[in-house]
């Protein structure tokens, strides 16, 4: 197979793609709403949940009919019904994208506990027989694994220290995988296709062999893709970024389906399907065809490869995207492709291809390369093809996966979508699909594209979320009837008539005869049904013949028979016409009784075969007796208005069926007999007196009657009242008018009465005939009523109406009574008494009225009518409102306005009454309001607003409305007479408004005060985001408008911890918008500092809570921190501080006055800083110096403070935030000794010699002295351990600031923040450093008469050049030549890399031979001195080389890192004193660049103009007081011109610096004036100090009149090196910070002091806080470089591991077995020659200048740099250069990743040969342009004439060159070019 194969899509014919017509949507919509129903009311299905959701993928093995489940972080092995048969964990595992495996975390600082997702599950078939399950996850690069199919915990294969080669699935679970394992003449192989991933590995094409057995090569491992395997190529990965649906083998092919933008047409995204011949390692048969279903479905979902009607097809689940990109929208539909039909139009693309050149018939293209490489058309066999379809329904939502089954010889497709559920679709013949039932599997879960049906066929396999279900493909047996069978629509099932079972076909015994089997899907297809039944409705009495008319009735043979069955009785035989089958009804004492409380009975009629019933109807059996019964108050009536046709037996008492009655007298049922019916039924029908019947009365009663002529006798009569359930018998007598024949029955008087409070009482009523009771009408009730109930008061009582005949009787007892039972004096009272008034509310109201008034009493009125008027409130009229009346009891109305303010009593006078007068007294009040506060608020309202004032207590709390503006304001507090609160409502604009109270109606204002409605406040930034659980801990707040709250507040949302897990578990699926509500914490106020600032307080949250979110409450506008910072806010557990005595903390800690106090601690940074930490000893403060997450350093007061408590010594209390810790207490040490008490030095002077006495006086004075340099000495190791907490503490500053600093820089990289060089720049740089014209920036200056002669010669020179035997033979003459100078060895092999730069696959075998000579020349004498210098021709090659081919890599990777440190070094450099004479500085890495002196300077800002178009803008700029004039231009320029190239920017001495100060003092500052100052020899150059610029001066740069301006710098060879020391100037010698030491005229008297200034210099300790503190601040960037460079973690470039792996097979083949050897050699021709290069000069890549004050550092750095890359130990010693010392600790970790850099690449498989080449092949032919060749010819042409007889000499005695006639060629050549004249 060539290098690269890209795909050919040709433009081929369509075929016929059979396309699945889902149901219109009209009946989807229908189907959906009933879908959920029919699912869970069907029969549950196994469900299994697992661990690791989401699960990814599912396996079935055919063999055993076993599951195998891949998940995150999990795999399951399950049986066929869903039991666990083993598991195993497979992650989470320390792991990043961006990194190598195997992982080390510090090696890769990215790295986390990443979940395993898993994106490949295949079955490896061995060859032995042994079968093995194949895995491979997301994590380590995608590797895979082996595992036993019996327990999946069990790994068969797995690689410890995996290659490139091996990382098989995307290392990014949103990205897809998809594989099939083949056999191949015995030979596993796995082909995946994967999509492209931004992090990792990025050379890994999208579709690649993978060889599953590990062979004996080490670069043959298990899932190992090596040359010998193909892979499918592309131009750019990104661009053709395929996802993978799916991928299967079929026959001799390999099909892969993804989708994919389609570039060259109209970009947008389609399905494609590919194929590929499963013997062709080399991927010519690689095939390309777009799947197309019109109406817009690109995007494939799921896909399955089944068959259609008999033939193999692929079914594929499409959805329709979002425009131009990869998502799918709600819109879904099935569409299949026959297989034959589009391996037919492959075949047909690749004749074309072949034999056509990829055009069609008619000339036009119709292949073309798809992927963007250089490849022709017949070396491929890659096709494009489009299928189209018709137009397609929607289906919401969208299908996620299909798979098929086959039914007697129909295609049953079963479709997963990702809402949860399984939809079965019949495809018809017809080519349209019908969808007949869902499945609800797992709620809002997305079904699995693994979609896999069981060994039998019956079941299906679905994996969602998390659960495997077994659903059952059909569910034939859940129908019991026919109906149901038929109603289902499912294919599989149909009814069996003469089984009674729905079946599949095959199952029933008879199928094929008509009307046994019955299908849904057969024309005209429906159950065996009753048609008619005769008689339908049956007296249970009787006994009579049944006909049933039966339709699709099944034939039956001569010996088959039917029955019926009526109910549960026994079947009886039955004779069958035709389609007429008669049966015997039951006997009736056979029948079953009726229901309780009904009149008839139902019982199923059954056509039965044997015992299997074909089909039902139902009779009804009646019973007339029943009717009667079952209505007692009318039985005649009951049964002759009967829906049944029963008869009335009067006489008999009788309902019955029949048409006659044992004693004659008949009423005919209204069905029967016209007009008979009820009105023929002797009954009562009405009452001839009033219902209305007073209690406690004698009343009489009178009921009319009809029909009753037909009873004779004299069975006397009596009238029923049924009261509280008693009856109450009355004797009645019987008139009849012979004119109307009406019947009158008059009931004997009789007081009733009834229980119950109430007015009323309704009592039934009848007529009872002896014992026979006679019909009534059922409306017939007598009303009972008490007018005592519910009348209290008199005028209640009249408010009776007047029909119940209610009076209000006076006398001793008053009350309301009926009015003929009011007897005792007087009588009825016909006025009732005045009205009485106990209680008004409210008692106060304004004086305009307005509010309503509520009177409460008695004898209030008895209609509305009699108050209206009649009500004054403090001698004002009040209005009674007619909805608030109740009848004598409440009067509610509406105050009037009053001219002033009054009080007095409410009167209420009804009719000509007494007026009632109120004991209480109203006040009518003129409230008054004063003052607001606050007078402003946010527009978003929430601000509580209280309201002074006076009497504004009137009315009730409900009269008392508040409004600012037009919104309400609303009151939140009880309302006193002098204030009350409310709360503001949001406002739609802001704006001063007015404040008033409603009080009623009456409205009052705030005078001279308004309310202003402010901008709402905005919060921009809040800092810290984390606090610990004690709290207390400030946060600055910084905003806009904050000063507009009144009260500000923080708060904290927490969730006890107990309830997190039950939550999770319980809603771990729920939607965001379901949102939970948790509790707070007390909100605490915020400080307003001012308007842009205010300071909150964090509230503390117990351990036992899990804090949901932190906000700000400023009034109503609610801030969640998380949306200001962007992160949430953090709450840790508390810091713990130690005590100072931890062994005995009762014990005080001793401290010696003078040193600082330790504590000991655990996390006392992770949520404060040093600032923030108050400690306090006694009473006075212990200044905290240093914290750090461990120790606390404090300095306590020189003296012992005072003790706060009781006890005499103080106590240390640290306080962090409200955390208040006591850590013990101290005791401080007293000086000296205690002094000799009196007492004793008497007696010693008594008791003692004088010599003695002498004695104790000197060891007294030798413990004093001794004890006090005791102390001394300890002082002075407080004040080094202070110093290194010191050094430190500024790191971490300097660190800050520059990282502060550097945020700008980092925002513009990518873009224009790194001045990168072009390429031609660089390599011109690169190939002749230091040169100036270079050759690459020349042209060939020719006279035009001999420029074709030489041109022509030079093109043949460039001929001789690529003649591999001529060229080396060239340089090999070269070298021998003694006068041929190193320099000209380097300078020939540039000139020799320009001129074969086309040809750097050539130039590269070239440099290989030549290598090759070199590596034969050193083993020899000493191998590891190879590649160390540059000394030869092809050692330049080499590193012109390396250049060209890791220019990418630099752009790419190395070059950010690489100039973030530059500028790290150059700001770090320049904020401390440089001078400018001997270029030392204070900050520095390198000791013999350290100004060791103290130079007292300062910073200080200048305001620089500078002039923008027409507008001068001014700009900061900070330098140094101690800076010179250009120091100051050059930084001045750097602020300008910041991220612009050096190139590109005025240069310094082109510009003068001008101090303006006021309008017209302008002064041009220089370095060297007739100011500056001169003292002996010395000039000092003159600086901003000299000339006392002040802080904040205004300064401007102005171009020179002598230069011209807008000239640009030149690239100089070197640094920018300061002035020479020794500079002549009229005999003056400068100096600017520090003059030079060799000074030979120093005078005698100051030598000793010069000698021990020098001794003291001498002493690089006292200095190396200073290097120490500049390598704190640049560690992060170094390391940053130092990882890019050796980094593992990503593939290391291609030229790396092809050198590598070339020096590895030198030394392979000339026996080198020491490791240290290829070591040095790898170190060489890498590290050494490329990188120390680079790193040492940063203008080889950026357009940037290189002082030499960060020159000094690099060195430093690049040196580091080549110590890490030795094998020797690095160690150091008291004599060891302060430079090694630096980096002494750093040293053994960069050599640790240099070791691995190697060993990784050595490890990693070789074989990149044909990578490399087609890498040397891009980049020849993308940089080839930059060359000028032509010149560089003519440049090696000097050389040939320079040596040209030695040339000539040399390849005339090649034997191999004579054949060639190598030297006659070059003598061509020297006659054209030089008009040489030669032997020719």
């Amino acid at each position: 197979m060539p290098a690269v194969s890209p795909p050919l899509l040709p433009i081929a014919t369509c075929w016929w793609c059979l396309v699945i017509l889902l149901l219109p949507a009209q009946a989807l919509t229908q189907l959906d709403a009933n879908t959920e129903k029919a699912s869970l009311a069907g029969q549950a299905f196994p469900q299994l949940s697992l661990d690791g959701s989401p699960l990814n993928h599912l396996l079935l093995d055919p063999r055993s009919g076993q599951l195998y489940v891949g998940a995150v972080n999990h795999l399951h092995h399950l049986s066929s019904d869903l039991q666990v048969l083993s598991s195993s964990q497979t992650g989470p595992k320390l792991d990043s994208p961006e990194c190598l495996p195997p992982i080390v975390s510090k090696d890769c600082p990215s790295a986390r506990l990443t979940p395993n997702t898993n994106k490949i599950l295949l079955l490896e078939e061995g060859v032995a027989g042994g079968r093995r399950l194949i895995v491979c996850g997301t994590l380590f690069q995608g590797i895979c694994d082996k595992r036993s199919l019996g327990n999946v915990s069990e790994i068969l294969y797995q690689t410890s220290n995996p290659v490139d080669t091996q990382y098989v699935a995307a290392n990014d679970p949103r990205v897809s995988t998809v594989g099939v394992v083949l056999n191949q003449n015995g030979v596993g192989l796995m082909l995946v296709g994967r999509g492209y991933t931004s992090k990792g590995p990025s050379d890994i094409p999208p579709i690649t062999t993978r060889r599953l057995a590990s062979s004996s090569s080490p670069a043959r491992q298990a899932f190992s893709q090596d040359e010998e395997l193909g892979k499918l190529v592309v131009g750019s990965y990104s661009e053709y970024n395929n996802y993978f649906i799916s991928a299967f083998s079929h026959s001799d092919h390999v099909y892969f389906l993804f989708s994919r933008r389609d570039v060259w047409h109209r970009k947008e995204y389609r399905t494609y399907v590919s194929r590929l011949c499963a013997g062709d390692r080399s991927f010519y048969s690689y095939v390309e065809v777009p799947l197309e279903c019109s109406g817009g479905y690109n995007l494939a979902q799921g896909a399955t490869l089944a068959e259609h009607q008999g033939q193999p097809a692929l079914f594929v689940a499409m959805a329709a995207g979002q425009a131009s990109t990869p998502s799918a929208t709600d819109r879904s539909a099935l569409c299949v492709y026959g297989i034959s039909e589009l391996d037919e139009a492959l075949q047909r693309a690749q004749e074309l291809c072949y034999t056509e050149g990829g055009r069609g018939g008619d000339g036009k293209e119709e292949a073309y390369i798809e992927y963007e490489v250089s490849s022709k058309c017949l070396r491929m066999f890659i096709v494009r093809s489009t299928c189209r379809s018709v137009t397609l329904i929607n289906w919401p939502p969208v299908l996620t996966a299909v798979t098929t089954v086959t039914e007697a010889g129909h295609t049953i497709a079963l479709l997963g979508d990702k809402k949860g559920w399984l939809h079965k679709v019949f495809l018809q013949p017809n080519r349209t699909g019908m969808l007949y039932q869902s499945v609800l599997v797992d709620q809002n879960s997305p079904v699995n594209a693994d979609l896999l049906l069981d060994q039998s066929k019956q079941n299906v396999y679905v994996l969602t979320y998390s659960k495997v279900s077994m659903v059952p493909v059909s569910e034939c047996e859940l129908q019991t009837d026919c109906q149901s069978c038929l109603s289902v629509r499912d294919p599989y099932c149909g009814w069996c008539v003469l089984e009674g079972r729905c079946l599949r076909r095959q199952d029933c015994h008879l199928e094929s005869q008509a009307n046994h089997w019955l299908w849904s899907y057969q024309p005209a297809s429906q159950c065996v049904t009753v048609q008619s039944l005769k008689p339908a409705n049956q007296s249970r009495e009787e006994q009579t013949p049944v006909s049933l008319t039966v339709a699709q009735l099944p034939t039956l043979s001569e010996d088959e028979s039917l029955s019926c069955s009526f109910g549960t009785l026994p079947p009886q035989p039955a004779v069958v016409a035709g389609t007429t089958i008669t049966c015997q009804s039951p006997l009736p004492e056979l029948l079953p009784p009726n229901p309780p409380g009904s009149d008839h009975m139902s019982l199923r009629v059954s056509v039965m075969f044997r015992d299997v019933t074909i089909s039902t109807s139902n009779i009804t059996f009646y019973d007339c007796k029943a009717v009667g019964r079952l209505n007692s108050t009318s039985p005649c009536m009951a049964c002759v208005g009967s829906v049944w046709p029963c008869n009335w037996c009067a006489l008999d008492e009788l309902c019955t069926h029949n048409s006659n009655c044992p004693k004659e007298h008949i009423i005919s049922n209204s069905l029967l007999q016209a007009p008979q019916g009820p009105d023929s039924c002797p009954s009562v029908w009405a009452l001839q007196s009033s219902p209305l019947v007073p209690v406690g009365f004698l009343s009489p009663l009178a009921l009319m009657g009809r029909n009753l002529d037909m009873f004779q006798g004299e069975e006397p009569y009596a009238c029923v009242v049924v009261v509280e359930g008693e009856e109450l018998k009355l004797n009645a007598t019987l008139k009849k008018d012979p004119e109307t024949q009406a019947y009158t029955f008059t009931c004997s008087p009789h007081k009733f009465q009834y229980r119950l409070k109430q007015l009323e009482y309704s009592a039934p009523i009848f007529l009872q005939r002896g014992s026979h009771r006679i019909d009534s009408a059922p409306s017939l009730r007598l009303q009972l009523y008490d007018c005592a109930v519910g009348q209290s008061d008199c005028s209640q009582c009249r408010a009776v109406s007047s029909e119940y005949g209610c009076v209000w009787c006076g006398g001793e007892s008053p009350g309301c009574v009926y009015n003929l039972s009011c007897t005792s004096p007087p009588g009825p009272v016909q006025t009732c008494p005045a009205p009485q008034i106990t209680q008004i509310q409210p008692v106060s109201g304004p004086v305009e009225g307005g509010v309503l008034v509520t009177i409460h009493g008695s004898n209030l009125g008895m209609h509305y009518q009699d108050i209206q008027g009649g009500v004054t409130v403090a001698g004002v009229s009040c209005q009674p409102q007619p909805q608030g009346y109740i009848i004598s009891t409440r009067i509610v109305c509406e105050l009037k306005p009053s001219r002033q303010e009054t009080e007095g009593p409410v009167i209420v006078t009804v009719g000509d009454s007494e007026p009632g007068q109120s004991l209480q007294t109203f006040t009518y009040q003129d409230p008054q309001l004063s003052s607001i506060i606050p007078d402003k608020g946010p527009v978003s309202g929430g601000t509580t607003l209280t309201i002074h004032g006076t009497q504004l207590l009137t009315g009730q709390r409900k009269d008392l409305t508040a409004y600012v503006g037009q919104q309400p304001c609303h009151i939140v507090d009880e309302v006193s007479g002098t204030h009350l609160l409310c709360r503001t409502s949001p406002s739609n604009q802001t704006g001063e408004v007015s404040v008033s109270v409603l009080f009623g109606k009456a409205e009052r204002i705030v005078p001279g005060k308004r309310f202003c409605y402010m901008e709402d406040p905005v919060i921009t930034d809040a800092f810290p985001a984390e606090s610990f659980y004690e709290g207390g801990r400030g946060i600055k707040v910084t905003g806009r408008n904050l000063d507009v709250v009144q009260q500000p507040m923080i708060s904290v949302w927490v969730e006890p911890m107990e309830n997190t897990l039950v939550r999770r578990r319980r809603y771990a699926r729920l939607s965001a918008r379901n949102n939970q509500v948790f509790n707070s914490t007390t909100p605490k106020r915020c400080s307003v500092v001012s308007p842009t600032e205010m300071t909150c307080v964090t509230p503390g949250v117990t351990s036992h809570s899990k804090v949901m979110g932190v906000g700000f409450e400023l009034d109503n506008v609610k801030v969640a921190f998380k949306s200001v910072t962007g992160k949430p806010f953090s709450y840790f557990p508390n810091p713990v501080l130690y005590a100072l005595n931890r062994d005995a903390p009762e014990t005080p800690y001793r401290f010696k006055p003078g040193g600082v106090i330790a504590v000991e601690g655990k996390d006392l940074t992770r949520a404060m800083t040093r600032g923030e930490v108050v400690a306090r000893l006694g009473d006075q403060r212990c200044e905290v110096k240093t914290l750090d997450s461990t120790h606390l350093y404090c300095e306590p007061p020189e003296t012992q403070p005072e003790s706060l408590g009781d006890n005499q010594l103080p106590s240390l209390r640290v306080i962090m935030g409200k955390l208040d810790v006591d850590l013990g207490l101290v005791q401080y040490d007293a000086d000296g000794l205690p002094p000799v008490p009196l007492a004793a030095q008497v007696g010693l002077a008594v008791g003692a010699a004088v010599v003695v006495l002498v004695v104790l006086v000197i060891i007294l004075m030798y413990r004093r002295k001794s004890k006090q340099a005791l102390r001394d000495y300890k002082k002075v190791l407080v004040q080094l351990e202070t110093l290194e907490i010191n050094v430190g503490d500024q790191c971490r500053k300097e660190f800050t600031d520059l990282m502060t600093e550097m945020m700008d820089l980092s925002s513009d990289v990518g873009g224009p923040g790194i001045p990168l060089l072009d390429y031609k720049t660089y390599a011109e740089r690169v190939f002749f450093p230091g040169q100036r014209g270079a050759p690459l920036s020349q042209n060939l200056d020719l006279p035009e008469s001999r420029r074709q002669t030489v041109e022509q010669g030079l093109g043949q020179l460039n001929n001789l050049l690529n003649n591999r035997l001529f060229l080396i033979r060239f340089i090999h003459t070269l070298e021998a030549q003694q006068n041929f100078s190193q320099r000209d060895r380097g300078h020939v092999a540039s000139l020799l890399t320009m001129a074969l730069h086309d040809k750097l696959e050539y130039f590269t075998d070239v440099m290989k031979t030549l290598l090759g000579d070199l590596t034969q020349q050193y083993v020899a004498k000493n191998p590891k001195l190879m590649l160390r210098r540059t000394e030869t021709v092809v050692e330049k090659m080499l590193t012109n080389w390396m250049s060209i081919c890791l220019y990418s890599f630099l752009k790419e990777v190395a070059g950010e890192p690489l100039y973030m440190l530059y500028r790290a070094i150059k700001y770090q450099v320049d904020k401390g004193p440089v001078d400018a004479v001997t270029g030392k500085a204070k900050r520095t890495l390198n000791d013999s660049h350290l100004l060791r002196e103290d130079i007292d300077y300062c910073s200080i800002t200048l305001t620089v103009l500078v002039k923008n178009g027409v507008e001068v803008q001014p700009c900061p700029v900070k330098v140094l007081d101690t800076d010179t004039i250009t120091q100051v231009k050059d930084k001045i320029l750097d602020q300008i011109y910041k991220g612009a190239p050096f190139s590109q920017r005025p240069a310094a001495d082109s510009l003068d610096l001008e101090w303006r100060s006021g309008q017209a003092g302008h002064l041009t500052l220089s370095d060297d004036d007739v100011t500056a100052i001169v003292q002996g020899r010395w000039k000092k150059l003159n600086t901003l100090q000299h000339y006392k610029v002040p802080d904040e001066a205004t300064v401007a740069l102005i171009p020179r009149s002598a230069v011209v301006t807008g000239i640009h710098q030149v690239y100089q060879t070197g640094e920018k090196t300061p002035m020479l020391e020794g500079e002549e100037e009229e005999g003056l010698r400068l100096w600017h910070l520090v003059k030079s030491s060799e000074d030979p005229e120093i005078p005698k008297h100051r030598k000793s002091s010069m000698r021990e200034r020098e001794r003291a210099k001498a002493i690089p300790e006292i200095y190396l806080t200073r290097l120490l503190s500049m390598k704190g601040t640049l560690q992060k960037f170094v390391d940053d470089v130092f990882v890019a460079i050796l980094s593992t973690k990503r593939p290391p470039p291609i030229a790396v591991r092809f050198f590598f792996d070339f020096l590895d097979d030198m030394a392979e083949k000339h026996g080198i077995d020491d490791p240290e050897t290829v070591h040095i050699w790898k170190t060489n021709s890498l590290p050494l020659r490329f990188w120390v290069n680079i790193l040492k000069n940063p203008q080889f890549v950026f357009d940037v200048q290189v002082t030499d004050s960060v020159d000094a550092v690099l060195s430093v750095i690049a040196q580091t740099f080549i110590d890490s890359c030795t094998t020797s130990e690095h160690k150091v010693g008291r004599d060891s250069p302060v430079n090694k010392l630096l980096y002494a600790r750093e040293i053994p970790r960069y050599k640790q990743l240099v070791e691995r850099y190697y060993s990784d690449i050595h490890s990693a498989a070789s074989g990149c040969y044909q990578e490399m080449n087609s890498t040397l092949t891009e980049l020849s032919g993308s940089f080839a342009s930059e060359m000028n060749s032509l010149v560089a010819l003519h440049e090696l042409y000097k050389y040939i004439n320079k040596y040209y007889d030695q040339i000539i000499m040399s390849l005339e005695e090649d034997a191999a060159g004579q054949k060639m006639q190598l030297a006659y060629r070059l003598q061509q050549v020297a006659a054209l070019v030089e008009n040489k004249v030669t032997d020719l």
